[in-house]
């Protein structure tokens, strides 16, 4: 039997081989054989995800995954995108973040505090600068934070009369 991280590699390489031709990208694979489920998130480059695209990679995926035979047991298949408020997991996905915000959560203390919300500015060569408000921007390297997820922004808007 496959552990959860072979299964994890091979759905992802399963779900690769087909989601560039309907012009998506696979974001993360999450598998649990405790809960049973199998998340599996898409996102398209410079635009949303739909429904539609949600399903028709669901039903692609679940016939990948019937002729491999890859999971024993009953599981539940889960397809979504990644959400406005996404987690960073990759340098990829710093790098396509740039300008938005984020929450970290870091390995050590900066300043006396283990979170940061901040702009990420820059990326080079595993480490963000990241902007916040009332200080210089700094450069922490990516080994250094824990978790991060991108925070939702508030959108004002003006009328015009």
């Amino acid at each position: 039997m496959p552990s959860e991280a072979e299964i994890i590699n091979k759905v992802s390489d399963l779900a690769g081989s087909f989601l560039s031709e309907m012009g998506l990208e696979l974001y993360d694979v999450e598998y649990s054989s405790v809960s049973g489920s199998l998340r599996v998130f898409i996102q398209r480059p410079q635009a949303g995800v739909s429904m539609g695209d949600c399903a028709r990679v669901s039903r692609k995926l679940s016939e990948e995954l019937d002729k491999e035979d890859l999971i024993e047991s009953a599981y539940m298949l889960e397809v979504s995108s990644p959400g406005l408020d996404r987690p960073l997991k990759k340098e990829t996905d710093y790098q396509r973040s740039l300008g938005r915000r984020a929450k970290m959560k870091l390995v050590q203390p900066v300043d006396g505090s283990y979170e940061l919300l901040g702009r990420l500015l820059e990326y080079r060569q595993g480490t963000v600068k990241v902007g916040m408000e009332g200080r210089e921007p700094i450069w922490i390297p990516l080994s250094q934070i824990k978790k991060a997820r991108l925070e939702l922004e508030k959108v004002i808007e003006k009328k015009i009369i």
